[in-house]
């Protein structure tokens, strides 16, 4: 732990509303943070600021959607629909010239 001498700052910006999750719009504190700021100690405000910045990160980063190309999408086969029957390979074009018994 280094020295501190100043406080850490509130990440407070005043916006002061909260999301579905609980956490403030403004500055990405949750509630038990924001309540509890004035008695914490510098180095753990240090790491709820560091977890602030990681929320406003995944808040702000784009989904990752999968994108399949449709040539390569398969159809389930339903469980309700009567199996197709496969019909089997009867080609005679094999070539058993290199087998030895």
């Amino acid at each position: 732990m280094q020295l501190e001498f100043f406080d850490v700052p509130s990440p407070c910006v005043g916006v002061c509303q909260s999301d579905e999750k609980g956490n403030c719009l403004g500055c990405y504190r949750t509630r038990e943070e924001r309540q509890t700021w004035i008695n914490l100690t510098s180095d753990n405000k240090q790491k709820v600021v560091k977890r602030c910045l990681q929320r406003k990160k995944r808040k702000n980063a784009k989904p990752k959607v999968k994108v399949i190309p449709t040539h390569l999408e398969t159809k389930q086969p339903s469980l309700l629909e009567p199996q197709s029957k496969a019909k089997p390979d009867t080609s005679t074009d094999l070539d058993f010239g290199d087998f030895e018994l």
